[in-house]
């Protein structure tokens, strides 16, 4: 990081925002706002929250979800530990994590995952790493929502956005893009939010 994006960032309102609300991340406005905007989070709620560290989305769902719920995060990077969120710390795409992350619950109503690649300056090799990790977000998806259950999935924009929806929109009542007004307005990322699961069909 160098002073010139440190100095950015501290003038940077949702970051204020965030320190003056004890969030652990400015990130913790854009779950905030598209559940204002479509109430993706209910008391009670079973949370599966995938690329959480620092932990900001996982702070906000406890808030939602209450004493009577469930937050699971699952992460590469470590994070410090949050109160009434389980933390796992692994690649979602590993067995032995999927397999952790189904005995914390064997169905969830939503997950949300706000995963990001190593950025590597190049936009097309970028875009590709993005998609990948969101076809792994929805693929795990499928084995872990209940039904009518909703997902947030992250990705860069561009002609992947439209290949991600139509593969997994049949398995959903509706697709939504979202750009959070808290998103940073020179960033390419965008929620594909896929509401009320069907479930998966038997061929």
């Amino acid at each position: 990081m160098t002073k010139e994006w440190i100095r950015q960032r501290k003038k940077d309102p949702y970051y204020r925002k965030a320190k003056s609300e004890g969030y652990r991340s400015r990130a913790t406005y854009k779950i905030k706002q598209m559940d204002e905007r479509v109430r993706l989070l209910k008391k009670g709620y079973r949370v599966l929250d995938l690329g959480v560290s620092p932990g900001g989305w996982s702070q906000y769902a406890r808030e939602r979800v209450g004493e009577t719920g469930l937050v699971v995060a699952v992460d590469i990077i470590p994070m410090p530990s949050l109160e009434g969120v389980t933390f796992i710390r692994g690649d979602i795409e590993h067995p032995s994590v999927r397999e952790k992350i189904l005995e914390c619950s064997t169905e969830y109503d939503i997950v949300m995952s706000d995963i990001s690649p190593s950025l590597s300056g190049n936009r097309t090799l970028d875009r590709g790493r993005s998609l990948g990790l969101a076809w792994s977000v929805m693929d795990l998806s499928l084995s872990v929502l209940k039904k009518r259950g909703n997902v947030v999935v992250k990705l860069f924009q561009g002609d992947e956005v439209g290949e991600l929806k139509k593969e997994f929109s049949k398995y959903f009542w509706r697709v939504e893009n979202h750009k959070p007004l808290s998103s940073l307005k020179k960033s390419i990322e965008i929620y594909l939010i896929f509401r009320g699961f069907y479930g998966c069909q038997e061929d």
